[in-house]
């Protein structure tokens, strides 16, 4: 045989080899990586139960709801917790919360062990829907808050009024609380005491939901609300970090003042520099506006400030706050029935905060606020007044702003007006 031959005959001879040992070991293999298969297939996987970041699988979760009158001592010794372990719990997590808030209504739950006396491991406080504190009973004494996860569905909302927003809200089906988040984002540019029959609005909401159940009112993304046949829009809008509302020309729809102070029946006296005065029966100006409304309604301040002071006027204004807002503007606000918490000389306010409280002291003949606006210390009407706007959209972010707010406007038309109105108030 020759080298060639020899050498073709070694090659055949191991192609041989390898074809049996490929053929002899496929169904073997074959038959393993079935079997594997079936066992996997078979094998059922267990998801380990977590319950606010805990694998209770090898625990007991006790849910609950606080009782009248019950407290957070009467609750963890039923779970075979000291005294002195609850009264050191409540000293120090106190800067996490303070358990002296826990309230009656509010869920909680408490994880123990699998033992014939069970003992609380974990203690969690609902402090509402979404909030929740975690105290661990372990070792050293640990206290954290924590969220629950929320969804966010977008829905919208139409309607026209006839006797007032809220009633629209309800008549639609909507969620009247929504009326409350659009007279804040509106508050500096409509008065919602002075909205008309026949104005209409539609609104692109979030409805909240947490464990599959709506819990309330999210964000309002858009809106448009139609006062006196005009248009008024509103976009959420987040630059710099910061969500603010803007009209449809990128300015903001905060202003420095609020258009009233309070939540106000009529408005029973205009600004007047020659009125009759209801006690004096005489004539003299009457430099403000008079909003009647219940004794003890709260009395906000319309803008940010400082309080120049809050006191008794001997010329018939009684108990009075007046508020420095910058170096041209200041309120007054009088005859209240009381001053609102730590409302003094000095004090800052936020705008929005309760000053005081609708009252009838000094030279007045019912409850009622005598709302003044000062304009470089001189009176004019407040009601005539042109709030100065906070910033509106920077430059550098319009494009982005003008990109959503169409996305927002193309919705805003979609919606259908719903065109049943409220029950009238009879």
């Amino acid at each position: 045989m020759t080298k060639l031959k020899k050498i073709i005959f070694i090659v055949a001879l191991v192609a041989i080899v390898i074809l049996i040992a490929i053929l002899f070991f496929k169904p073997i293999i074959k038959y393993e990586s079935d079997d594997q298969q079936e066992i996997v297939d078979n094998e059922e996987i267990v998801e380990p139960q977590i319950i606010f970041g805990f694998n209770v699988d090898t625990l007991n979760v006790h849910n609950n709801t606080v009782k009248a009158n019950e407290f957070l001592a009467n609750i963890l010794q039923g779970y075979n917790v000291d005294y002195g372990t609850i009264d050191k719990l409540a000293r120090e997590t106190r800067d996490v919360f303070d358990v002296r808030k826990i309230r009656k209504g509010n869920n909680y739950s408490v994880i123990t062990t699998k033992d014939s006396i069970p003992k609380a491991k974990y203690f969690i406080y609902e402090i509402s829907s979404i909030d929740y504190v975690v105290y661990s009973l372990l070792d050293s004494i640990v206290a954290w808050r924590g969220q629950k996860e929320v969804e966010r569905h977008i829905e919208t909302a139409s309607g026209i009024i006839n006797s007032s927003l809220w009633n629209s809200m309800v008549e639609s089906n909507t969620d009247p609380n929504l009326a409350l988040s659009l007279s804040d984002i509106y508050a500096w540019t409509i008065d919602f005491f002075g909205i008309q029959k026949g104005d209409h609005y539609k609104v692109v909401y979030e409805n909240l939901y947490v464990e599959g159940k709506c819990i309330g009112i999210g964000r309002v993304l858009a809106a448009s609300f139609n006062h006196y046949g005009k248009d008024n829009y509103a976009f959420y809008f987040v630059q710099d970090s910061v969500g603010e509302y803007f009209d449809n020309l990128g300015k903001s729809l905060r202003r420095a003042f609020l258009k009233a102070p309070l939540n106000y029946r009529r408005i029973s006296s205009r600004f007047s520099n020659s009125r009759l005065h209801p006690v004096l029966k005489i004539r003299r100006p009457h430099h403000g506006v008079d909003y009647a409304a219940a004794a003890g309604t709260p009395v906000m301040a319309i803008g940010d400030g400082v309080v120049q002071y809050a006191r008794w006027d001997n010329k018939g204004g009684g108990n009075t706050v007046r508020i420095k807002h910058n170096s041209v503007y200041s309120t007054a606000y009088l005859h209240l029935q009381k001053y609102g918490p730590g409302i003094k000389s000095g004090v800052k306010v936020k705008q929005g905060q309760v000053i005081g409280y609708v009252g009838s002291t000094g030279l007045s003949t019912g409850p009622h606020l005598d709302f003044r606006f000062y304009k470089n210390n001189k009176a004019v009407d407040p009601l005539k007044v042109e709030s100065p706007p906070t910033d509106p959209v920077k430059d550098s972010n319009m494009e982005q702003f003008n990109i959503e707010r169409d996305e927002w406007l193309d919705m805003l038309n979609e919606i259908e007006m719903n065109t049943k109105e409220e029950s009238p108030v009879i």
